[in-house]
């Protein structure tokens, strides 16, 4: 069973950068590429929102428009880690973010992805 562990999130100031790291670990034989990977994020309150995915090569990288020119997320396949560099940090972007997987290529719907990280905190203070 495929288990991914994130780790980067605390607190910073508005205008701030953190860089999120996500680590899958893959029972025997399986292979990191097999998965597509996303990156989600909850917000006290509210429903879970899609921030950034990225395919199977990392070629293929897309973000939500609220993140897009101030986020940057990659794959490196070889140590089976996802990576999610978020900068000019504003307060709506607090939330917890979840790195998701799923075995196929990725999507933007967290329902379509059944792995899922335990989450790291973002917050950000004004």
């Amino acid at each position: 069973q495929v288990q991914l562990v994130e780790s980067g999130g605390g607190l910073v100031r508005t205008g701030g950068f953190l860089s999120l790291s996500c680590k899958a670990s893959l029972p025997s034989g399986d292979t990191f590429t097999n998965y597509g990977v996303a990156w989600f994020r909850q917000a006290p309150g509210k429903e879970r929102e899609f921030v950034a995915a990225v395919s199977w090569s990392g070629g293929n990288v897309e973000f939500a428009g609220s993140v897009k020119d101030r986020f940057a997320a990659s794959r490196d396949n070889r140590n089976n880690a996802v990576y999610l560099d978020m900068t000019n940090l504003k307060p709506e972007d607090t939330a917890v973010y979840y790195c998701a997987a799923r075995f196929g290529p990725f999507t933007r719907v967290a329902d379509d992805f059944n792995i899922w990280g335990q989450g790291t905190r973002v917050t950000v203070s004004s």
